[in-house]
């Protein structure tokens, strides 16, 4: 009978180990929690230096302030919040079908080009926004696209993080699972999205957090010039833009917009630790 090999680890190593993760944790959480203080410190605070962390008389006046302006804009606010709320909603709907659905036979099939096709999708991880806005706007220009959703929708969908996130954790489902719905029936269709789909949870998840985090800080301002379809983020960006009169406003608004993602991840937390504990374990 095998014995398991225990990890010899003293009392002090383990106290050195919490001390060391305690204060990583602590660094960075740091900006969340400046960003939260921030929010409720008066104009006269904002300013001060060294930074403070504690705040000397709290006020909601930011709030009120960041409201009053979003309330005297040409295009009523609502209207801002609907385009990001309809774009981010969209996009992160479409993107995990589009990913996953691309995923799956790179995962589960050898075909012609599998590999090359794999190892595009990792470069193409390499090129960020600032490199491909150029040629992306003259494609977007091209097809007539700027000034609708689609300009801000139709590029993210070619990101290819999200397809190697799938692969990466469908490559670990096991294959005598597959072939044991093959005998029951099922065609590759069937297999995808009743049987290998369900059993994707923690990785939906873990993508849905990333995809909507993409979405929602969009601000679309390179491709969005209709002031009836700009995205909240531009639009309260533009309101904390306007000097020390309104650093209090822009303060607000670094937290307003940081909510909705905080909430989500806390929410799906456990997903994404387990997606990038297990992703690359295999049967």
């Amino acid at each position: 009978m095998l014995k398991t090999k225990k990890i010899n680890r003293s009392l002090w190593g383990s106290i050195l180990i919490f001390l060391l993760i305690l204060i990583l944790g602590i660094f960075m959480a740091l900006p969340l929690v400046y960003t939260v203080i921030n929010a409720f410190k008066p104009v006269n605070e904002l300013f001060l230096f060294p930074p403070r962390f504690f705040i000397k008389n709290p006020t909601t006046d930011n709030f009120t302030q960041m409201f009053e302006l979003a309330g005297n804009l040409w295009v009523p606010f609502y209207r801002y919040l609907f385009n990001s709320v309809f774009v981010t909603a969209t996009g992160t709907t479409v993107y995990i079908i589009i990913a996953s659905l691309a995923a799956y036979p790179l995962a589960k099939h050898k075909f012609p080009g599998s590999a090359i096709f794999f190892q595009i999708i990792v470069w193409a991880i390499l090129f960020r926004p600032e490199v491909t806005g150029v040629p992306m706007y003259v494609i977007l220009a091209k097809l007539q696209l700027v000034n609708t959703y689609f300009a801000l929708i139709l590029p993210a969908l070619a990101g290819t993080f999200g397809v190697f996130l799938m692969r990466q954790f469908m490559t670990s489902f096991p294959d005598t699972v597959i072939e044991a719905a093959k005998i029951d029936g099922y065609n590759d269709f069937g297999i995808f999205l009743h049987v290998v789909m369900p059993n994707m949870k923690t990785a939906v998840i873990t993508l849905v957090i990333f995809t909507f985090l993409s979405f929602w800080n969009t601000t679309g301002m390179n491709f969005i010039y209709d002031e009836r379809l700009k995205l909240l983020p531009s639009v309260l960006s533009q309101i904390s833009l306007g000097g020390v009169a309104r650093a209090g406003a822009g303060s607000a608004v670094g937290l307003f917009l940081m909510i909705p993602p905080v909430i989500l991840f806390v929410a799906g937390q456990s997903a994404v630790l387990e997606t990038m504990t297990f992703s690359g374990i295999k049967e």
